[in-house]
């Protein structure tokens, strides 16, 4: 049986699916090709990240089509209660990336705090000249110990943050409509503090109370944001933003806005609304750092996806 990883999967995963009786391609497939290649090659399953969607027509168009797999957590590009609904397992992997994800948005937090993303271009353009106009510029930096960080999310990407937040000394508060109680785990010294938060059901409750705010949730339905002019106006002054959940779920127009005030201190954006083309003005503002979608993308993290995508396929058609 033939797998087609569109988007790639690791070099761990290609071997525990050909240890598994499967033959493997990733080669990439422009979307425009993706029907025609399944039915001509006969793959059974198709693999994607983010660049490649699977809608109703890939389902309906290709019969010998068993399985669709997401190496990640969203699966906003799959038309999931599609293709079940027509007979088809439709996989993800939900706990591999948690980590990768968790560090990346910490280390956007300190470096949003010490604005050192800004630092890190200007010196070398100005440093030798300008050195004492920018060490005043960057003179102005915060702690994070001490400070609220409010996670709106609070499933396995938004706990493990918590877990790394909580070691560096910060008040965690969350958000999440389906969490009742977690426990997080906090390593110190080789053990293990336990620290339970009970999530708030509606971001109402915590908003005001907020110094950082960090997203962890999928995009929604109805393509609305969940963090719009007015939760910006619920905010305190000088708050710092972190999304690397999904583009759309910040209002683009309401954050340049919040930060053209003052109203938002800086912001890190790993997403954005018309990936693989962001705006301009976002990617080229002073007060954003931002990534191109690599939250998960560390070597462990994908070690683990091919792995775990991998055994899923395994169990799933053999």
């Amino acid at each position: 049986m033939k797998i087609l990883a569109n988007d790639g999967i690791s070099p761990e995963g290609v071997a525990a699916l050909e240890a598994g009786g499967f033959e493997v391609s990733t080669t990439n497939v422009p979307q425009d090709q993706l029907i025609d290649a399944i039915n001509n090659e006969g793959y059974v399953g198709v693999l994607v990240r983010s660049a490649t969607t699977v809608r109703a027509e890939v389902v309906d168009s290709c019969p010998g089509l068993k399985l669709i797999g997401r190496g990640g957590v969203g699966m906003d590009n799959i038309d999931v209660d599609y293709a079940r609904g027509k007979g088809l397992h439709v996989i993800n992997t939900p706990a591999a990336s948690s980590q990768s994800v968790a560090e990346l948005v910490m280390g956007s937090l300190f470096t949003l705090s010490r604005t050192t993303f800004d630092s890190y271009k200007q010196m070398p353009a100005s440093g030798s000249a300008d050195f004492k106009v920018l060490k005043k510029k960057y003179a102005k930096g915060q702690e994070l110990r001490g400070k609220t960080l409010g996670i709106v999310g609070f499933g396995r990407i938004g706990q493990s943050l918590a877990s790394y937040a909580l070691g560096a000394g910060m008040n965690v508060k969350a958000v999440d409509l389906f969490v009742d109680n977690a426990d997080i785990k906090v390593p110190v010294g080789g053990q293990e503090v336990n620290v339970s938060i009970k999530p708030a059901k509606g971001l109402g409750e915590i908003i005001s109370d907020l110094d950082y705010i960090s997203l962890h949730v999928p995009k929604q339905a109805d393509g609305s944001a969940v963090i719009g002019s007015s939760e910006f106006s619920q905010m305190k002054d000088g708050v710092v933003l972190a999304n690397a959940a999904r583009g759309g779920v910040i209002d683009e127009d309401a954050l340049i806005a919040a930060l053209d005030s003052g109203k938002v201190r800086a912001a890190a954006l790993d997403v954005f609304e018309n990936e693989p083309t962001p705006r301009e003005d976002l990617l080229k503002h002073d007060k954003i750092a931002s990534t191109p979608h690599i939250g998960a993308a560390t070597t462990e993290a994908q070690t683990r996806i091919g792995l775990e995508l991998a055994s899923q396929i395994i169990n799933l058609l053999k």
